[in-house]
């Protein structure tokens, strides 16, 4: 299975809206997968000695402290209003950003994330934790940017990799419970091609590179396709940057898919290139998945 099983949705949260977005996609994540949900405050000024009490003279329940609380608070409500069902709990967890929300995918089934916060959260900035906690999460992470649709196709990027499997899974299973239907990607550009977005010719420089992708994109998908025929399936071998072709894609889906490492026999979906490029780009949630 892609999704871990028995874990909760985590989501973390600054008190912004974009971090009341992301609360949002994740109570919906819960209830389709019937786990809980836990709501994660990272609390760092602690560790910068600064003091996070009231003030004195000023009102009891103010404070850094009190105020994290209240953000947590909000959190759990609007939670609430998405997925009634689903069981909840809040927390204020002392720390950095990217060491609590790294340390809460040890168990999480994943971890959704919005995709810009407050500066006071240290962090959920494009850039910095959501990429660190992306590339080192022991959990499928999910990144909400762009404004969430319900119509669309979810995307997958492939590259023929083991992790390429994984990812290709995990878009499966969401494609399967948002009744949407799957579009797995390759783009790829020779070294003498030019421009994007082009579907590939049959014979491309006289040899006949886009049979044997094509041969790889079909495999890679074929074992899934075959476990959710609910999916209506297309396959997408373009010629383009793979992370230009994706981000093109976005802006018609409702989620995109990426494995966080690649370069299987396809080539190279590597967070730090076209991952990365996604996570900054994207027009739709960006599902990053990890061996």
């Amino acid at each position: 299975m892609t999704i871990r099983t028995g874990g909760p949705v985590v989501v973390g949260v600054d008190g912004s809206a974009a971090g009341l977005d992301a609360v949002r996609m994740a109570a919906r994540e819960a209830a389709h997968r019937r786990c809980p949900l836990r709501i994660v405050h990272a609390f760092i000024w602690p560790l910068m000695g600064v003091s996070v009490r009231p003030a004195p003279g000023g009102p009891v329940d103010g404070g850094l402290r009190h105020q994290a609380e209240r953000y947590v608070a909000e959190a759990v409500a609007e939670a609430g209003k998405v997925a009634p069902d689903v069981p909840v709990t809040g927390a204020v967890v002392d720390g950095a950003a990217t060491t609590v929300m790294l340390a809460e995918s040890r168990e999480a089934a994943l971890v959704v994330l919005g995709h810009r916060g407050l500066g006071g959260f240290a962090g959920l900035v494009i850039g910095s934790v959501t990429v660190q906690v992306s590339a080192r999460a022991l959990s499928p992470v999910l990144v909400v940017r762009g404004d969430p649709r319900a119509d669309g196709p979810v995307v997958v990027g492939v590259d023929g990799s083991e992790l390429s499997t994984e990812a290709i899974g995990f878009a499966f299973e969401e494609a399967a419970y948002r009744d949407a239907p799957l579009v797995a990607v390759h783009g790829w550009l020779h070294p003498t091609s030019a421009g994007h977005g082009e579907l590939l010719p049959l014979v491309y420089d006289g040899k006949e590179y886009d049979e044997e992708l094509k041969r790889v994109l079909a495999e890679s998908v074929a074992g899934y396709a075959e476990r959710y025929p609910e999916v209506a399936v297309q396959h997408r071998l373009v010629r383009g940057a793979p992370a230009h072709v994706l981000t093109e894609d976005s802006r018609t889906a409702q989620l995109v898919v990426v494995g966080a490492h690649g370069r299987g026999a396809l080539g190279g979906l590597l967070l730090g290139s076209v991952s990365h490029a996604v996570l900054h780009h994207a027009h739709a949630p960006l599902a990053i998945v990890r061996h």
